[in-house]
């Protein structure tokens, strides 16, 4: 932070995060199509497409939001910030993941990071880094739709958890003259029915009368964010920037774990037997 010195009250709280090899943080968005990456102190510095090139050609390791080639990860990740790290830094790397990944996507992620050589690892869903790149109050009930290339995840959240999921495995990345934008709207349109439906509170009802929180790059296509308006009788609002929002999004959540007091804590010796 430049011309201000003696920070006291909020101002103190909200200082940028130290530049330094102890403090260092990543938050990562590994998607179908692009990755992206938040350095602290940096900002965004990485928005690549999500491929490697083992051999002859290309081979893209992540395939409508699942993890098939773990090394290939790897590799890519080394590639693009294996300089732009401190030597010898240990980062704190938060991690974006579909909300119905299960615990075979979280693995793979974490065994990807570790070329990093990673403080610690965490996950969090990416419809929960939507809504805080938002800055949507997460204390009442929200409806989160994220559009992104090969995937397209409705999501509920109630007091930022998760409490109802659907996805399908169609995005704006398979649009062409057999995959309409009409098909995208149908699927989104199905699964917040079905989360309507298997609703016994009035969660969802009151979540829509907030407005649709819409993400990924779908958000900016009118071809399917128009249609979705009439067809859902509910007011979408459109991230800013919707296509990185999600690793802005693990960027807040880095910025929160380094704050946590357990995060600079120090751990007390171990008792010696006598």
């Amino acid at each position: 932070m430049t011309g201000a010195h003696d920070l006291t009250g909020d101002a103190a709280r909200h200082r940028p995060w130290p530049l330094c090899r102890r403090c260092c943080g990543i938050a990562l968005d590994m998607g179908s199509a692009r990755t992206r990456v938040w350095i602290a102190g940096k900002g965004t510095v990485v928005d690549v497409p999500t491929v490697t090139f083992p051999g002859a050609g290309a081979v893209h390791p992540v395939q409508r939001g699942t993890i098939v080639d773990t090394p290939g990860c790897s590799r890519m990740l080394q590639r693009l910030l294996g300089n732009r790290l401190p030597r010898f830094t240990r980062p704190m790397v938060i991690v974006t993941t579909p909300v119905l990944d299960g615990v075979a996507y979280r693995s793979r992620a974490r065994a990807a990071v570790e070329v990093l050589r990673p403080r610690s690892v965490l996950t969090v869903p990416r419809a929960r880094c939507i809504a805080l790149a938002a800055d949507a109050d997460m204390s009442r009930p929200l409806v989160v739709v994220d559009i992104g290339a090969h995937l397209t995840e409705v999501v509920l959240l109630c007091d930022g958890a998760v409490t109802d999921a659907h996805r399908t495995a169609l995005g704006t990345g398979d649009l062409d003259e057999a995959t309409t934008p009409e098909q995208i709207v149908e699927a989104v349109v199905a699964m917040l029915t079905a989360i309507r439906r298997h609703d016994r509170t009035a969660l969802t009802a009151g979540a829509l009368r907030r407005g649709i929180l819409v993400a990924g790059g779908g958000a900016l296509r009118p071809e399917i964010t128009y249609p979705l308006t009439a067809r859902l009788k509910a007011a979408l609002r459109v991230v800013p920037a919707p296509h990185t929002a999600a690793v802005r999004g693990a960027a807040g959540f880095l910025q929160a774990a380094h704050a946590h007091p357990s995060a600079r804590a120090v751990l007390p010796p171990v008792a010696q037997p006598y």
